[in-house]
């Protein structure tokens, strides 16, 4: 049988013959020695090349992997919302047929003729939504004391506050779950919660942006929930006047307030914002694209706006943008409660303050006000941390209808006897907005620097029906309560006939003079 010289006929490990002694090797047995080394060789490269394509390949899906773990790690270990089914409500099954109810706190010794039924007490709203909890209870306050720190002169109108403490110590009992976010780092009150199984995050404000959380805003069972002017203060329960709203049975909305919740439980203890959030933290709605729901079986529309813009999720619109849009809505009338008014903007650089003019909700009243004839109302608190710049734009905006037809813009100031131990007593604490189709209702007062730097929410309810079609809404009840106000014997003017710088000096030594209208009605207005 005839052997083939080529190598490939042989077996990988066969050798090739013995040559019998002093035979010398034949030329065609060298060439098949050469052939077989260079066979190898090729062997060789070629294991070589796949070897490196292989370690590029690795390389390649290592890199892959790498690139998706950071993705991941940026979007779900900046907001860690594994396991927060939301209650199994989605936009699709939630609730749109809500009830909603004016809440207040009026303190006793402020005597404010009532033309209609009073409206729930702020006390008994946040009974009733503790009534109401079954698994959940989710509250941001920037202020935690609901006991005096003395409980030996504890007043009587203390008592509200201390209830309300107790009612959320015992939810546990129930079962039912108690989340916090606050700015505060080192409460007594949140330490006692703490121990009695509720869950507090930190929000590090002044990390994050040099201000300050004012949001103030429950969220009950993902169903009901509460935004207004109150703290977990006792004295917003008894010494301070406040204004809210409670809403009922109205998931849609709670789901979305529910997500401003979860912004700020993301950012527990955190020095930054995350640049990428997941969805979970997105508005549902916005000025653009509002909830359509029944208010009380009124066709309505709503969102919830935050700020400052640095924590507005996508799609969040901004508080100063959803007041721009209410101005803007307006067709006959504005009514604005607010406890200070200063549109400007303070910012601290390197030891160095910098003041500036916040144009973006002033120059809203003006034109509302010179150029479609809308009857403005203003009424703002007048205690002893008010601003004395405040009292120049005042002037300012006064000054727009001076021989100018069909120009009305009032402003007025809520001032109460104040106890010289006290700052707050009788303030009137109330931040919102009303107009002939609008209501905002928020936790800012409408000073530049709020919006800009501290952490807010915002409330914007607007019915869909003419006034002349729709019964008593929730419009006409908050309507309601600033008349009563603008009324009441603690709406005065300023003395107009002084000098302003002397009215600003006064001021800082407490003497500037306020003019209830029964002695000057508007004799002097601004």
């Amino acid at each position: 049988m005839e052997m083939s010289d080529d190598p490939r006929s042989r077996g990988p490990a066969e050798a090739p013959p013995a040559l019998p002694p002093g035979v010398t090797p034949m030329k065609g047995s060298s060439y098949s020695a050469v052939q077989q080394q260079g066979y190898s060789a090729s062997i060789f490269l070629k294991r070589k090349d796949k070897l490196e394509k292989n370690q590029q390949k690795c390389i390649a899906i290592f890199a892959l992997l790498c690139c998706f773990a950071v993705l991941v790690a940026l979007i779900f270990s900046s907001v860690n919302v594994w396991g927060d089914d939301e209650d199994g409500i989605t936009e699709e099954n939630c609730s749109s047929d809500c009830r909603i109810v004016l809440v207040e706190n009026i303190p006793d010794d402020l005597a404010l003729h009532m033309d209609v039924r009073p409206h729930l007490p702020l006390s008994a709203g946040f009974h009733t939504l503790l009534d109401q909890a079954k698994h959940s209870v989710e509250v941001v306050s920037p202020v935690w004391a609901l006991n005096p720190w003395d409980p030996e002169t504890t007043p009587s109108t203390a008592k509200q506050g201390q209830l309300l403490f107790q009612r959320l110590l015992s939810l546990k009992s129930r079962g039912v779950k108690l989340k916090i976010a606050s700015s505060l780092t080192n409460s007594a009150e949140l330490k006692t919660l703490a121990a009695h199984n509720a869950e507090v995050h930190f929000v590090n404000m002044t990390a994050l942006t040099r201000g300050r959380l004012h949001s103030s805003f429950w969220i009950v069972d993902r169903t009901h929930i509460y935004i207004g002017s109150a703290d977990m203060d006792w004295r917003s329960l008894s010494k301070r006047k406040e204004l809210g709203v409670v809403v009922y049975n109205c998931s849609c909305l709670a789901l979305d307030l529910h997500r401003v919740f979860l912004f700020y439980w993301q950012l527990h203890e955190r020095d930054y914002i995350p640049s990428i959030w997941s969805k979970r933290v997105t508005a549902i709605y916005g000025r653009h694209d509002a909830l359509e729901l029944q208010l009380n079986a009124t066709q309505a529309t709503a969102y919830v706006s935050t700020s400052p813009e640095l924590f507005c999720a996508k799609d969040r619109t901004r508080d100063v943008d959803a007041i721009y849009q209410v101005i803007q809505s307006a067709k006959t009338f504005i009514f604005i409660s607010v406890t200070d008014y200063l549109p400007l903007v303070t910012r601290s650089f390197r030891g160095t303050s910098v003041t500036r003019y916040w144009s973006l909700i002033d120059e809203a009243i003006r034109e509302a006000v010179v150029l479609r004839g809308i009857r403005v109302r203003l009424l703002i608190s007048f205690w002893k941390k008010t601003h004395p710049l405040t009292f120049n734009f005042v002037t300012s905006l006064k000054s727009l209808c001076t021989q100018l037809l069909n120009c009305s813009l009032e402003v007025r100031f809520f001032s109460h006897k104040e106890p010289k131990d006290d700052i707050q007593h009788g303030l009137n604490h109330n931040k919102y907005m009303v107009t002939d189709n609008a209501v905002y209702i928020g936790n800012h007062d409408w000073v530049g620097s709020d919006f800009a730097v501290n952490a807010g929410v915002g409330l914007v309810v607007k019915m869909k029906d003419s006034l002349h079609e729709r019964g008593v809404t929730i419009l006409e009840h908050v309507k309601a309560a600033f008349e009563r106000d603008w009324r009441s014997r603690y709406a005065k003017s300023l003395q107009g006939n002084k000098d302003q710088h002397d009215k600003y000096r006064h001021l800082h030594q407490g003497k500037i003079r306020l003019e209830s209208k029964e002695e000057n009605e508007w004799s002097n207005p601004l």
